[in-house]
C-alpha cells in the first residue's frame, strides 16, 4: 500500500528530548527509511509503522493501538536520558556530543535481527546493509501485511544453503550468517542467555560464530540486547578516542557508557566542526 494511501494516525506517544531522526539515522538500526514528508517507514521486529514528529510528539500511523506499548518500548521512551547527559556533560567533548545528539535513544531491537544486522554490516555502507537486509527479509521473512516482511528466526536461515541466500549478494556474509543460525539453532549460542551473562562470557558466546569479532560482539550486545555497558570501537570512535582521550576514555566504568558511545559516534561522524579536517581520515 503505497505510503499515501496509510490511514489516519493510530496513536501519539510523548517523547521529550527526542529526535526521531537521529534516532533512527545513526547507524544502530537498519529497516527504516526517511520518506519526503520527513517521517520514517519502516519494520522492527514483525511490526510495520510510519512516525512522524511534531515536537515533542511522535505520531505513528499504519500501525494498530494495541501496539502502542511495542513501540514505546521499542523507541526506549521511558528510559532516564537526562540523567545519563547530566553525567557525560561533565566531560567538554562529550557536552558537546550530547548538546548535539543527545536526542538519540538506543532502540530495543530484536536480539537475533541486530546479531544478524551487524554481521552484514562488516566492511559494508548503510545503503549496501539495507539493502541486503531487506532482500533477506523479502527473501526468507513472514509476510506481513502490505507486502512488507518481518525478519527470518534462526530456524528459517538455519535450513538454507548458501546457493539459496545468494539473491542476497551478501558475499562472504551469507557464510557467516548461516553458521550463526546454525549455532543458535542447535544451542551453542543462548541468546537468551546474554541479556544477563557477565559482559565477557556473552561476548565470547558470540565470538564463537563465524565472522563475529569483537566489535560486531560489542554491537550485537549495546543494540540487540541492550548491554548499556558495551562499547564498540570502530574507526570513527577511534579517532575521537585518540584525538580527546588519548589516556583513556574516562567513562570506562559507566554501566552506560554505550549511550556516550552512540552520542560520540554520531557527533563526529555527523558533525563537520567535531573533528579538525587533518583528523576526519586519520
Amino acid at each position: 500500500m503505497p505510503l499515501s494511501t496509510l490511514p489516519v494516525p493510530s496513536f501519539a506517544l510523548t517523547a521529550t528530548g527526542f529526535s526521531l531522526g537521529d534516532t533512527l539515522d545513526c547507524g544502530q538500526c537498519f529497516r527504516f527509511d526517511k520518506q519526503p514528508d520527513g517521517s520514517f517507514a519502516g519494520v522492527a521486529g514483525n511490526h510495520f509503522a510510519v512516525i512522524s514528529q511534531q515536537g515533542d510528539r511522535l505520531i505513528f500511523s499504519g500501525t494498530p493501538k494495541e501496539d502502542e506499548g511495542f513501540w514505546r518500548a521499542y523507541l526506549d521512551l521511558d528510559a532516564d536520558y537526562a540523567s545519563y547527559q547530566a553525567a557525560f556533560s561533565k566531560d567538554p567533548v562529550l557536552k558537546e556530543a550530547c548538546r548535539y545528539a543527545g536526542g538519540i535513544r538506543l532502540v530495543r531491537q530484536d536480539p537475533w535481527e541486530a546479531l544478524c544486522s551487524f554481521i552484514i554490516s562488516q566492511n559494508n555502507n548503510i545503503p549496501r546493509i539495507k539493502g541486503i537486509i531487506a532482500r533477506l527479509c523479502a527473501l526468507k521473512g513472514p509476510a506481513l501485511e502490505g507486502g512488507r516482511h518481518g525478519f527470518p528466526a534462526p530456524d528459517r536461515l538455519a535450513a538454507c544453503s548458501l546457493e539459496e541466500l545468494s539473491p542476497l549478494r551478501a558475499g562472504f556474509r551469507a557464510g557467516y550468517l548461516l553458521d550463526a543460525a546454525q549455532k543458535v539453532v542447535s544451542g551453542t549460542v543462548d541468546l537468551s542467555s546474554l541479556f544477563t551473562l557477565p559482559m565477557e562470557e556473552a561476548r565470547e558466546q558470540l565470538r564463537q560464530i563465524r565472522g563475529v569479532g569483537p566489535k560486531v560482539a560489542e554491537c550485537a550486545l549495546l543494540y540487540g540486547f541492550h548491554r548499556l555497558e558495551a562499547f564498540p570501537v570502530d574507526v570513527w570512535i577511534n579517532r575521537a578516542l585518540r584525538s580527546f582521550y588519548p589516556q583513556g576514555f574516562p567513562f570506562e566504568d559507566s554501566p552506560v557508557k554505550g549511550v556516550a558511545q552512540q552520542y560520540l559516534f554520531h557527533y563526529i561522524r555527523t558533525c563537520p566542526d567535531a573533528l579538525p579536517k587533518e583528523l576526519r581520515h586519520a
